[in-house]
């Protein structure tokens, strides 16, 4: 795959990022060549902040839903906080299918019940 990364980064005169596990970092560093085109950079995982808040606001206005969610309160932030380990995908994840929820119901707005109910049938 080496020949192929350089040559696509030299074409299209981008920046190439890879996003992956540390998984992904041990694989790269079996590569020289691999290892001096990227650096690795760990992506923190979220904690109880003005900048998480604004993460699941910005997650509010972007899903379908009819009625706001306030996703900033307190209390559905710490249950997102904990149930996605601080991972954006697992955020992302859990809010996308309580707001299913809350449409196929009706409710048209996340509470903390359509989230405890995403993540008990995650779980069981």
């Amino acid at each position: 795959m080496r020949p192929q990364v350089k040559f696509l980064a030299n074409d299209l005169r981008a920046s190439i990022v890879l996003v992956g596990t540390d998984d992904a970092v041990v694989a790269l560093q079996s590569d020289t060549q691999m290892v001096s085109r990227f650096t690795p950079f760990e992506i923190p995982r979220w904690h109880e902040s003005d900048a998480f808040r604004r993460l699941l606001s910005a997650f509010e206005r972007t899903l379908p839903l009819r009625r706001p969610s306030d996703l900033a309160l307190r209390e559905i932030v710490q249950y997102v906080l904990a149930a996605s380990e601080g991972l954006t995908g697992e955020v992302s994840r859990i809010l996308n299918a309580a707001a299913e929820l809350a449409i196929r119901d009706g409710n048209e707005s996340i509470n903390l019940h359509h989230l405890e109910q995403v993540t008990y049938l995650a779980v069981h």
